[in-house]
């Protein structure tokens, strides 16, 4: 079967100011949306054992998973999670290319 691309989308909260709220999203690739899941789970979890750990966050994976911005004290929903297939209208930009940003 071949991999596309997916987002998953978690829900999150702050443990201790349950008002704060927001939205974790992790793409990559997969075959199925319940591997994406399951992947993203995983590669959340990794990143929370590590800082746990003291250690350093694992980059991401070269199938493009990774949870660079998972920060301690947030509740992840995986029950409320959604998946779907990542698509983007390639309008990408950054800063450089709208004139903002470091001068050379």
């Amino acid at each position: 079967m071949t991999k596309v691309y997916f987002q998953v989308n978690v829900p999150t909260r702050n443990s201790v100011q349950p008002e704060r709220c927001g939205l974790h999203v992790f793409t990559g690739a997969a075959e199925t949306e319940a591997e994406a899941l399951r992947i993203a789970r995983e590669t959340c979890e990794a990143a929370v054992v590590a800082r746990a750990a003291g250690s350093a966050i694992p980059r991401r994976r070269p199938d493009g998973w990774g949870a660079r911005g998972v920060r301690s004290g947030w509740v992840l929903d995986w029950a409320g999670a959604t998946v779907a297939v990542w698509e983007h209208d390639r309008t990408f930009w950054t800063f450089r290319d709208q004139g903002v940003g470091p001068r050379r």
